[in-house]
């Protein structure tokens, strides 16, 4: 131990840097839903031109396909419009399937109850609790009725939606905000 310093005082310091002012935590309470997974699967996929770009090319792909079959028999192929259906009915049910799906997983848990401060944010269930500090998201976006913290990974795996919803009061929609931009960037 280093002359003039104790453990007591140390202890003292690291237990005064975790106190947090109350004005700083948020807290939400919600139960999740299939819409919510869905907004937060759509945000993953405007910050993610990959998906987006694929996605687009096998539209146009599939749409080229049914223009040049119509063009060249002169008439419309029962079997190019069925693929160019399917196509598009996979590439709008798609995220849906993903988010019921997610629903299914998470669902059964019950209400969430998610506390965002200074530290991170830590939600629980009566199943389960998960703390996730800062440093695990590269930002977030706001929508009408959610807030989507995306995880730093490449391929974004975790996603977290917050629906504003779940808030107590008012003023804690602008409390949250003002959290968020403090510790994460809106991406």
């Amino acid at each position: 131990m280093a002359e003039g310093h104790s453990d007591q005082g140390i202890n003292n310091a690291e237990s005064s840097d975790n106190v947090v002012d109350g004005r700083t935590i948020v807290e939400l309470a919600y139960r999740p839903q299939s819409a919510d997974t869905l907004v937060g699967l759509r945000v993953r996929e405007r910050i993610k031109w990959a998906g987006l770009l694929l996605r687009g090319a096998l539209l146009f792909l599939s749409i080229g396909n049914w223009l040049v079959s119509a063009a060249v028999r002169g008439s419309v192929d029962v079997f190019s419009t069925a693929v160019l259906l399917l196509v598009v009915l996979l590439l709008w049910g798609y995220p849906r399937l993903q988010a019921a799906h997610v629903q299914r997983l998470v669902g059964w848990q019950g209400e969430y109850r998610a506390t965002v401060s200074p530290a991170g944010i830590t939600c629980r269930t009566d199943h389960s609790t998960l703390i996730q500090k800062w440093s695990v998201f590269q930002g977030y976006r706001e929508t009408a009725g959610h807030f989507v913290l995306l995880s730093r990974d490449p391929n974004i795996m975790c996603v977290d939606v917050l629906p504003k919803r779940g808030v107590h009061e008012a003023g804690d929609i602008e409390r949250l905000r003002a959290i968020l931009d403090q510790y994460t960037p809106r991406v």
